[in-house]
């Protein structure tokens, strides 16, 4: 790949921006990077493989789907270029990824291996401050949501269980969850929210079949709370 094509494509990714032309050169020159290409159906990683690299996904799309830790429920969702595989799990206690990312179409990735990484944010110090920024913004959020007032409503709490269960809060979503378990995670009794379902597939907001919750567009749920 070209240098002033690899600057464009590091360029979108929020660790790269507000690095200098020369800090760039410098990574472009003394980086060691790996080049992927994967066809439409293949598998990038799997739940539980370890994370020894970055992929950063520069063409093409992904599934990405996550189980609950007793397989119980599992929500797939899409992700598009420009992304970043779960750069969490690189560093810190569990560095494994949580979700299956298997791609949707012919996809393209640079990688970086963690030792490069590494050296990275000890050379770079926007690099650095890109990282921390990533790390502290998580946690924000993760906090805050303690914090949250409890959802006044069966349809709230849904709505609630819905969007805290993606890593993307917008977009087309198909959670594979029984009405049963979904009763149970939102203290109520499958009769109601059997009740409430229809009500927001009526609404158009859900799709329902068989084991099945089909959401086209995520953020119009948000918009409900």
């Amino acid at each position: 790949m070209a240098v002033l094509q690899l600057f464009d494509k590091l360029l979108q990714f929020p660790l790269f921006q507000g690095m200098s032309r020369d800090d760039l050169e410098i990574v472009a020159g003394h980086t060691r990077f790996g080049f992927v290409k994967l066809g439409a159906g293949k598998t990038v990683v799997k739940s539980g493989d370890a994370c020894h690299q970055l992929h950063f996904l520069i063409n093409g799309s992904l599934k990405v789907r996550t189980y609950a830790d007793d397989y119980g429920y599992s929500v797939e969702e899409q992700m598009v270029a420009p992304h970043i595989l779960q750069l969490e799990a690189v560093f810190g206690y569990y560095q494994r990824y949580t979700h299956d990312f298997i791609a949707q179409t012919d996809v393209n990735f640079i990688t970086i291996d963690k030792e490069e990484l590494v050296r990275l944010t000890e050379d770079f110090l926007v690099f650095r401050l890109n990282m921390m920024n990533h790390f502290a913004t998580q946690t924000q959020k993760q906090m805050r949501l303690l914090w949250n007032r409890p959802a006044p409503s069966l349809e709230n709490r849904i709505i609630r269980f819905l969007t805290q269960h993606v890593t993307y809060p917008a977009g087309h979503k198909v959670f594979s969850i029984l009405m049963t378990r979904l009763a149970e995670e939102v203290n109520d009794s499958r009769l109601n929210v059997s009740r409430v379902l229809n009500e927001m597939q009526h609404q158009g907001l859900i799709s329902l079949s068989r084991g099945k919750i089909e959401i086209p567009q995520l953020e119009r749920l948000l918009y409900t709370k």
